[in-house]
């Protein structure tokens, strides 16, 4: 599986943004994908995750109710949707795919070995 993430950008606090990410391969289909998130000098986090379905989603505290992650296996694409952005949320989103085991969500999003490329958010204002 191959992913490339787009969307990225500067908004004030309070606006959105749409990550989007689009995957190539066969195996996408039946994998679960998630968004990661990154701050210069820490370390990566999940904030966002879902089945290969989409029936299922994971999200972190600190954006449930705010972003929301779904997917289109038809068009290979997976899209963040991050509304009312708080500076805090500033970092280098990545998105990532791996095995859907059907395990839990620290199995799953541990186990994601496909990444692409990062992408810059950046709340301030």
């Amino acid at each position: 599986v191959q992913l490339q993430a787009s969307g990225g950008g500067s908004v004030q606090p309070g606006g959105s943004l749409r990550l989007s990410c689009a995957a190539s391969g066969r195996a996408f289909s039946t994998s679960a994908v998630g968004w990661f998130r990154q701050v210069q000098g820490k370390e990566r986090e999940p904030v966002a995750a879902t089945n290969w379905s989409g029936s299922i989603s994971f999200y972190v505290n600190s954006v449930r109710g705010r972003f929301t992650i779904s997917r289109d296996n038809a068009k290979n694409t997976v899209v963040l949707q991050m509304n009312n952005l708080k500076p805090e949320d500033t970092a280098v989103y990545f998105c990532a795919a791996g095995p859907d085991s059907g395990n839990s969500w620290l199995d799953t999003l541990k186990a994601m070995n496909y990444w692409g490329q990062g992408t810059q958010v950046t709340v301030s204002s």
